[in-house]
């Protein structure tokens, strides 16, 4: 189905079919998997599963097409993704609706992602034409004397996207743009909950300009994404997931450049002099965003324990208020969590936290009532694992030293929120707090998309964002010229 032949719920009222895409051409028939819709409870698209011949085929063209993508002109690139970028933007309601009918994900959020997609295209094009190399100080040694030595950014190799469910187009962009910008051709395996998104964007990208050579579309579970990431033809996995999901993937790679964006069970440190009320309310939009479904997602919010009540009060008042049901409809802020399991996972860490339910821990299917545990045992799942779902828990905490130590507790390290307005705090946590990112007088739920972006610790390797990411899918070439210089020989 195409989803543009019709607008509103009309045009989601049929399957999406969404082929694999191998060497040039669209394969649609054969074994396929159907993905039922978290919120509408009947199948919404349908994906043909890559076959043993397909994943052959798919590499053996990335290798001979590799050269023909790195042969293009950073120009040329970079033109590609900016024409990418303003179909993204022209179409954004479209895959909005697409987002909602396949993930449950709120219309309104829907169409966030896609405006930050049509950002990720237009920084990745930029960055394509920023690419270049140096021009090595050589003779500043003896060594070197009568020598010139200069460096370019040469593209790595095949890339192989692995893209989650939680935000399947933006994190989709984010590598392929990256990739191309980078002069690589690309293999995507798809999130089994988003065929149909990831498969139009893909196109999209294919009217704008990319060409058959420099992305393929291979949709599957495990199995597909194991032997992908064995082959030898693979230069660079860059997967987004789990942190069990990244120790497979890795296992799987051996020994190849991999990248990985993992998990996180991210906590917020609301002070003494912060504005509670400010930073209740922000806490509350981007607690349950998406369902709670991102990896910087407010998890964990620890409170000075003077403020602790006023800021449950507050909170709980502020989660109370968000409109919870159709993500069709544009009121509504929080849809369905993936699937009925990931939803009663939220439930059932949250009764047994042994904290205080101020609000929700019930769920109507998919569909998970936003939930905020006050005080949980610290040692409880809720507090120490990925929830990954419509949950915050809030904790007090007596001094910032205790806080700081306590949060860098955790296995995970990806991003961290702090509100305060001391500014020697503020460098204290950012060198202390043993994350990749830490965002002042906001949540840890917030990310500008050409701003670097990963983890230490379980919650990955390497750094996203367009600009770093072209660093992870290219290699640094020297050009030695010996008896010549630039420098003078004496």
């Amino acid at each position: 189905m195409d989803p543009r032949t019709a607008t509103g719920r009309s045009a989601m009222d049929r399957i999406y079919e969404a082929g694999c895409l191998v060497a040039g051409e669209w394969l649609a028939v054969g074994p396929a998997a159907d993905r039922t819709g978290p919120y509408l409870r009947r199948t919404v698209s349908r994906a043909r599963i890559a076959q043993p011949a397909d994943i052959t085929a798919a590499l053996a063209y990335s290798r001979a097409s590799a050269k023909t993508v790195a042969r293009l002109a950073p120009a040329t690139r970079a033109d590609i993704l900016e024409r990418a970028g303003a179909q993204v933007h022209e179409r954004r309601d479209e895959f909005a609706q697409l987002l909602a009918v396949e993930l449950g994900k709120p219309v309104k959020d829907g169409r966030s992602e896609m405006l930050r997609v049509a950002d990720t295209f237009a920084v990745a094009a930029a960055e394509a034409r920023a690419i270049g190399g140096e021009n090595l100080p050589v003779a500043g040694w003896a060594r070197g004397v009568g020598n010139t030595a200069f460096t370019h950014r040469a593209p790595a190799g095949p890339v192989l996207a692995i893209t989650p469910f939680n935000a399947p187009a933006n994190l989709l962009a984010h590598k392929v743009a990256a990739s191309f910008a980078a002069g690589n051709t690309t293999l995507v395996k798809p999130p089994p909950q988003a065929p149909a998104v990831s498969t139009e964007l893909i196109k999209l990208l294919l009217e704008a300009g990319l060409p058959a050579e420099a992305v393929q579309i291979l949709h599957g579970g495990s199995e597909t994404g194991a032997a992908l990431c064995a082959a030898p033809e693979i230069a660079v996995v860059s997967f987004t997931g789990s942190a069990a999901a990244g120790a497979a993937v890795a296992h799987a790679a051996g020994p190849k450049r991999v990248l990985l964006e993992l998990g996180g069970n991210a906590a917020t440190i609301v002070c003494e002099d912060a504005d509670v009320e400010e930073a209740a309310t922000i806490c509350a939009r981007t607690g349950f965003s998406n369902s709670g479904q991102s990896c910087i997602s407010v998890q964990r919010v620890y409170v000075q324990r003077d403020r602790f009540d006023e800021f449950v009060d507050v909170f709980t008042a502020q989660v109370k208020a968000l409109a919870v049901g159709d993500p069709l409809d544009e009121g509504t802020d929080v849809g369905s969590m993936v699937d009925d399991d990931a939803a009663e996972r939220v439930v059932r860490w949250s009764a047994e936290s042994g904290g205080a339910i101020t609000i929700g821990g019930s769920r109507n299917g998919a569909v998970c009532a936003p939930t905020v545990v006050a005080a949980p045992s610290p040692g409880a799942t809720l507090v120490q694992e990925e929830v990954f779902g419509a949950c915050v828990a809030v904790l007090p905490y007596d001094t910032f030293d205790a806080v700081i130590e306590t949060c860098n507790e955790s296995r995970f390290g990806l991003q961290a929120g702090l509100f305060t307005y001391d500014v020697r705090r503020i460098l204290t946590a950012w060198r202390e707090l043993e994350v990749g990112g830490l965002i002042v007088n906001g949540s840890s739920n917030f990310r500008l998309d050409h701003v670097p972006f990963g983890g230490v610790k379980d919650s990955g390797i390497g750094r996203e964002s367009p600009r770093w990411m072209i660093e992870d899918f290219t290699v640094t070439k020297t050009l030695l010229l010996r008896g010549t210089s630039i420098w003078g020989d004496q």
